[in-house]
């Protein structure tokens, strides 16, 4: 809850906020690309070559878009090539901490990591983080271009060519994207965040219009872009899975359920039991942090023992 300002952390709200009390997300200050070779991104960003061991991420396990990563690092058959380290789930004053001190450095404090790439950063401290420890830099803290670099840089060393954003698709899984982010991955938080009542109410009926679109959508496709699965349903996957949990109640996102949308159940099940990812979702974990960390929301930082969920049984699709 915090960010740094010439170099010293300051105790600061956890987000920005428009005049209108608008939630107002801060881009991510590291676009580096990692490639195969070493060569430039596709915008012309600076190159870093797709090493075994090289490269380190840094994430919570409760924040969706660091899930992102972890999810990509698992598809793509790299946890041998590429280690983890995990933030604690309680958020304080120092913004996020890590349990034990973070292998690489003995940091305790991610925002040690940031000043480590850049003595002089100002700006938000933020998971995930792709550290390259070779150099000794952030290569990227944006989430939906790390997941694009772990879904083709790599390939040559693991042998898997699963593509999460096959070139034939790309339009559709943009055109997607465009939609979800700022009303459903986004909208969550501009509910949660919102400082006045017509800020929230605004990001509320848009993010349960989406919804509504989405469920009917579904009703004819298995998943967003036909049957094919994409990187456009891993990042939607990230904020329906905590939706339930966290943000019905903590962000007040109160109008249905998920469970209350049959073709949306249905599809968030099957992505949870899709091999490998149950395992990269800690309830309560997730929990915690929302409920414990943001204190403006919830200043008695009691968390809630519920809600149950059924993520397991037959989702029939």
């Amino acid at each position: 809850m915090g960010k740094l300002v010439n170099g010293v952390w300051h105790d600061v709200w956890y987000e920005t906020h428009s005049k209108g009390g608008e939630f107002v997300r801060e881009d991510a200050g590291f676009r580096h690309w990692l490639t195969a070779d070493g060569s430039a991104g596709p915008q012309g960003q600076p190159g870093f070559k797709a090493e075994s061991g090289r490269y380190h991420l840094y994430v919570s396990l409760a924040c969706p878009w660091a899930h992102r990563t972890m999810i990509f690092r698992q598809l793509k058959g790299l946890a041998s090539h590429i280690g983890v380290s995990i933030v604690s789930a309680e958020m304080g004053e120092k913004g996020w901490v890590f349990s034990e001190p973070e292998p690489n450095y003995g940091f305790r404090f991610m925002h040690q990591l940031y000043t480590k790439a850049k003595p002089d950063y100002t700006g938000r401290v933020t998971v995930p983080v792709l550290w390259d420890t070779l150099t000794h830099t952030i290569v990227s803290n944006e989430s939906s271009e790390i997941i694009r670099m772990l879904n083709a840089a790599f390939n040559d060393l693991t042998g898997n060519e699963d593509d999460y954003y096959p070139e034939s698709l790309r339009r559709s899984i943009d055109t997607w994207n465009d939609f979800i982010y700022p009303s459903i991955n986004n909208g969550v938080y501009r509910c949660g965040f919102a400082t006045t009542q017509q800020a929230y109410e605004v990001a509320f009926y848009q993010l349960f219009a989406a919804l509504d679109k989405l469920e009917s959508h579904l009703e004819d496709s298995r998943y967003l872009v036909g049957n094919t699965l994409t990187e456009a349903d891993w990042r939607l996957f990230t904020t329906l899975v905590r939706f339930d949990a966290v943000y019905v109640g903590h962000f007040k996102c109160n109008l249905k359920r998920i469970a209350d949308y049959p073709n949306i159940q249905g599809y968030l099940k099957e992505l949870y039991q899709y091999p490998g990812i149950a395992e990269t979702v800690d309830f309560d974990h997730i929990k915690r942090h929302y409920y414990f960390s943001h204190t403006m929301i919830n200043p008695t930082g009691i968390v809630p023992v519920g809600p149950m969920l059924d993520l397991t049984s037959p989702h029939g699709r």
